[in-house]
C-alpha cells in the first residue's frame, strides 16, 4: 500500500458528509478509483445543520477550567445553550470524566496548538476542491461577528483571544457604532463585540456538501446511497465493504469517515475510542424579512444567526442526550424564541427545524490515523463542531497517509492511540 507506484487502486470511503466527500476528492486527486457510500442524500448530513462557519481560530476546546461545576446547571436548565438530559448522565459519565480532564490550562494550550496547526491550512486545502466546482462562490468573503450583552462577556473571552493571537489568529474589538455599521439590523442592540477577519461562512451548508459531491461524481467518482454493513477483511487487511443491500464493493483501501456512525466499525478497526454524538439544533426561516449580512454569534444567547441561500439559519445550542436519543425539537423552539427577543420583527412562518449530531471526542480533537488492526483502513472522524472547517484539511492528510507520504503537519496528536492511556488521554 505504501508503494507510490501502486497509488491507483480501488478505494471506498464510508460516510458522505463533509469529511467523507473531502477525503474522497483528495483520494481522487491521488489517482484512486473512489466509491463513496452513505445512506443519505448528498448534503443531508450533520454539517447541514451547522452554522456554516470556517471557524479557523475556534481551537480552544469546549472543556474550560471549572467545567465540572457547570454540569448541575446543565441538568437543571434544559433551556440553556448547553444542556444535559438527566437520562443520559449515567451513560455519558465516563466521557465527561475524560472531558473534564482536559480542563487544565496546560491541556487547553496543548489542544489549541494541535488544532491550530490544522486550521491554518483550511483555505489553502479547500481551494483546489472549490476550483473544480461549478459555483466557485459558495464560500463567502465576509468575516464573522460575535456580540455580547455586557463587558464581562468580552472580558471572559480575553484570555482565549490572547492564546489565539499567540497562535497567529486575528480578532478586533467592536463598539456599538461598529456593530451597527456592519449589521444595521443589530444597531443599538449590542455595545460589545468581536470581529474575526480570518473566518468565513458558506452560503448554504447543504448545497456546499452537495456541490462537492457533484464535483466528485463529475470527475469519475461513484456515490452509492446505502448503508455499509461491514468491512470485508482477509489476513488483517480490508478487501472491501458489504452493504445492507447485500452488494459488495471490493477495495484495496477503505476510509472510515462516517462521524458518529463510525462507532459500528470500532471492533473491526481495533480501537476503543470515546466518540459521543452531541446534538446541535437549528431553525431555518425561509423568509425572515430581516437582513443579516454576516454570520453573527450571540455569545450570551448561545446561538448564531447564519444567513444562507435557503433562508436565515439560527442555531448552535448543544445538548448531551446520549446515544440513540430522539431529538428534542423544543430546544430549536427555544433558540427561535431567544432570536425573536433580539429581533422581534423576524417572520417565522414555514420554519424548518433540524438537528445534527456532532461527533465529539473528550479532547475535541479528531482522529486522523491508520487502523491498528487493518493496515489499509484509514480513520477520519470525531471533528466535533469543526467538521466543515477541517473537511478539506482532513482529506489532504488522508491522501498523504494513503500515498505513504509524511504529512506536512504532525498528526501524532490525532492518533487513535491517545485513548489507550489511563484516563483516555495521552
Amino acid at each position: 500500500m505504501n508503494d507510490p507506484q501502486a497509488s491507483a487502486q480501488n478505494a471506498v470511503v464510508i460516510g458522505g458528509g463533509i469529511v467523507g466527500v473531502c477525503c474522497a476528492l483528495y483520494l481522487q486527486r491521488e489517482g484512486h478509483r473512489v466509491t463513496l457510500v452513505d445512506p443519505a442524500a448528498p448534503g443531508d448530513s450533520t454539517a447541514k445543520w451547522s452554522c456554516g462557519q470556517m471557524a479557523v481560530s475556534e481551537v480552544i476546546p469546549l472543556s474550560k477550567p471549572g467545567i465540572l461545576m457547570k454540569v448541575p446547571g446543565w441538568l437543571l436548565d434544559q433551556k440553556g445553550p448547553l444542556a444535559l438530559r438527566p437520562s443520559a448522565l449515567p451513560g455519558i459519565l465516563p466521557w465527561f470524566l475524560r472531558f473534564v480532564a482536559c480542563a487544565r490550562h496546560s491541556k487547553i494550550v496543548e489542544i489549541a496548538r494541535d488544532m491550530a496547526q490544522l486550521t491554518h491550512h483550511v483555505y489553502q486545502d479547500y481551494a483546489p476542491l472549490l476550483d473544480a466546482c461549478e459555483d466557485r462562490n459558495m464560500l463567502g468573503q465576509r468575516p464573522i461577528i460575535e456580540v455580547f450583552d455586557s463587558p464581562s462577556g468580552l472580558a471572559h473571552e480575553r484570555p482565549h483571544l490572547e492564546l489565539r493571537k499567540e497562535l497567529g489568529f486575528q480578532s478586533e474589538e467592536l463598539d456599538a457604532a461598529a456593530i451597527g455599521d456592519l449589521e444595521p439590523a443589530l444597531a443599538g442592540k449590542f455595545r460589545h463585540g468581536l470581529l474575526f477577519p480570518d473566518w468565513r461562512a458558506v452560503s448554504d451548508t447543504e448545497g456546499f456538501i452537495a456541490a462537492l459531491t457533484e464535483s466528485f461524481v463529475a470527475q469519475g467518482g461513484i456515490r452509492v446511497r446505502d448503508q455499509v454493513k461491514r468491512i470485508d477483511e482477509n489476513a488483517d487487511r480490508a478487501t472491501g465493504v458489504t452493504l445492507a443491500s447485500g452488494s459488495r464493493h471490493p477495495a484495496s483501501l477503505v476510509v472510515v469517515a462516517a462521524g458518529t456512525g463510525s462507532r459500528q466499525f470500532f471492533g473491526q478497526l481495533g480501537v476503543d475510542i470515546p466518540l459521543a454524538g452531541i446534538a446541535g439544533y437549528q431553525a431555518v426561516l425561509p423568509t425572515p424579512e430581516v437582513d443579516i449580512r454576516h454570520s453573527v454569534i450571540y455569545s450570551d444567547g448561545g446561538f448564531c444567526f447564519s444567513p444562507m441561500t435557503r433562508g436565515l439559519q439560527i442555531g448552535g445550542t448543544i445538548e448531551f442526550a446520549g446515544p440513540d436519543a430522539e431529538p428534542n425539537f423544543k430546544r430549536a423552539e427555544i433558540i427561535l424564541e431567544k432570536a425573536r427577543r433580539v429581533l422581534p420583527q423576524l417572520q417565522t412562518r414555514n420554519v424548518e427545524f433540524g438537528v445534527g449530531y456532532r461527533p465529539f471526542l473528550p479532547d475535541t480533537k479528531p482522529v486522523i490515523d491508520r487502523s491498528p488492526r487493518l493496515d489499509n483502513v484509514l480513520m477520519a472522524f470525531g471533528h466535533g463542531q469543526l467538521g466543515l472547517t477541517l473537511g478539506a484539511t482532513t482529506g489532504r492528510l488522508i491522501g498523504d497517509l494513503a500515498a505513504g507520504r509524511q504529512p506536512a503537519q504532525n498528526i501524532t496528536p490525532f492518533s487513535a492511540k491517545r485513548f489507550a492511556f489511563i484516563g483516555g488521554l495521552a
